[in-house]
């Protein structure tokens, strides 16, 4: 597919390696991306999995020369480490589908925006999807800001390290269930906790996706993650757009990160400006 945009694509020594439930060793994953950060031919890094143990490395980037040569990185779930990294060393980022390509997980639409996102200076628009579960999650209102954000269970994770100043920003966030609704409820708390939602500017919502066998749950008294996303978000006092149709899921878009966005509840879109220029 990159070849076909007449990209030259080049793969890290240690992409196919494995060690335990993660893709190598601390010290080849960090050698792998440094060298790409730091080769003035690269113009985009793209993860080509998920990321499990990104935040074991995330500090070890040489964030000196990505500031010197700044380039993207495309990716979602755990690459979140990284794209938050990026927003907090001042470098635009994609959220974007993993480059482990598949036509059945991602499709002709998903190779369009990838395409138009990483190569053409067009706003990137984006239209509520009413079958999502967040949908039913909204705040009336419009908001701007530059926007920043990805996995929830990773930018919690970030509180008190790598996360960006979110003052005036507008924050997305995705989920796929682990343990249930209660690791949204956790992770939301602790963000309004560590004060890092303070200021934000608004909230968009992609997909959180698993969680229908939360319904079965007597325990949970008839809660659903939307209710606990209702709950702790609607304190905010900030608009809310909801069911944004990006995360785990099949035929996702491409989201530019790091450059200025705006959410319209009216209108039910999420406009965000180009990543490149």
């Amino acid at each position: 597919m990159l070849t076909s945009w007449g990209l030259q694509v080049e793969v890290g020594q240690h992409v196919f390696d494995q060690w335990g439930f993660m893709a190598g060793r601390d010290e080849d994953r960090i050698a792998d991306l440094n060298d790409a950060v730091r080769d003035p031919g690269v113009r985009a890094i793209f993860a080509t999995r998920g990321g499990k143990g990104a935040y074991r490395i995330v500090d070890d980037i040489d964030t000196e020369a990505l500031r010197a040569d700044p380039k993207p990185i495309v990716g979602f779930s755990d690459t979140t480490h990284m794209l938050l990294l990026w927003a907090r060393t001042g470098i635009t980022a994609l959220h974007g589908p993993l480059i482990n390509w598949s036509s059945e997980w991602c499709g002709p639409a998903s190779e369009e925006a990838l395409r138009a996102a990483l190569m053409t200076t067009d706003d990137v628009v984006l239209h509520v999807d009413a079958n999502e579960a967040s949908a039913a999650v909204t705040v009336d209102g419009t908001a701007s800001g530059v926007l920043l954000g990805g996995n929830l269970d990773a930018v919690r994770t970030e509180a008190g390290a790598s996360i960006p100043d979110l003052h005036g920003a507008i924050l997305f966030l995705e989920h796929q269930r682990g343990t249930g609704i209660g690791e949204v409820d956790r992770a939301l708390t602790q963000l309004m906790r560590t004060g890092d939602l303070d200021g934000v500017a608004g909230i968009v919502l992609g997909c959180f996706v698993n969680f229908e066998e939360d319904l079965e749950d007597e325990t949970l008294g008839g809660w659903r993650v939307v209710d606990v996303l209702r709950d702790r978000l609607g304190r905010l006092g900030v608009p809310v757009l909801g069911g944004i149709p990006a995360g785990h899921r099949n035929h996702p878009p491409t989201i530019p990160l790091g450059t200025h966005a705006t959410i319209d509840t009216r209108s039910g879109t999420l406009t965000v400006e180009a990543a490149v220029c």
